[in-house]
């Protein structure tokens, strides 16, 4: 019953008491990244959401656009601003994703949302992490997150959608927390971003 009903208003109600709070943090970090990125403190893209319907999510951008002599942007390390990596670093980049949350495209709890490209490479297994919405965090992000394998992290994905419960979720928002605090799986070991997904 709380997966199909109450994880909906459970979502809802934190996700506008957490965009009160946090307003004026939105603000400032808004402010900082509009001038260290142009003009464009955010960041827009298309992922796939519940059964795989696409949206667009909505974070807070840490990358310049910087391209090469060629027209080709940057590696992802060299395009990192400094505000950009403490907005990270801190996880504050996933803030206005509150707002993906609101409108019902987002769960606070659930899969990370991974980009469209990454569908026909699933094995039905791995598919099974579009049967819940996508998460801000979730059960591989707080064991693990970006320092973990592809493998591991679709083991730990699926594992959530068997075992969705308020207790789980909680559980996980305060894990989340703790994990914010320390900075742990920010990264992939030697890289500013994960390594993509071949399958």
């Amino acid at each position: 019953m709380y997966k199909n009903y109450f994880k909906r208003l459970f979502d809802f109600t934190a996700a506008l008491v957490g965009i009160v709070l946090l307003s004026p943090v939105f603000i400032l970090v808004m402010i900082g990244l509009y001038f260290t990125n142009q003009g464009k403190p955010f960041f827009f893209q298309l992922r796939p959401g519940l059964n795989g319907v696409i949206f667009k999510i909505v974070k807070f951008k840490t990358m310049n656009d910087k391209k090469d002599t060629y027209r080709n942007l940057l590696p992802d390390a060299e395009r990192l601003t400094k505000i950009g990596s403490f907005v990270r670093k801190t996880s504050l980049d996933e803030l206005p994703q509150l707002l993906n949350v609101i409108v019902g495209d987002m769960s606070l709890i659930g899969p990370r949302p991974l980009l469209p490209q990454y569908r026909d490479l699933y094995s039905p297994f791995q598919n099974r992490r579009h049967e819940v919405k996508p998460g801000i965090t979730g059960w591989a992000q707080v064991n693990g997150r970006n320092a973990i394998s592809w493998d591991k992290k679709f083991e730990l994905d699926v594992w959530y959608v068997d075992h969705v419960s308020l207790g789980l979720d909680i559980k996980i928002l305060f894990k989340t927390i703790q994990k914010v605090v320390k900075s742990e799986g920010i990264n992939a070991a030697d890289a500013a971003t994960i390594e993509p997904f071949n399958g």
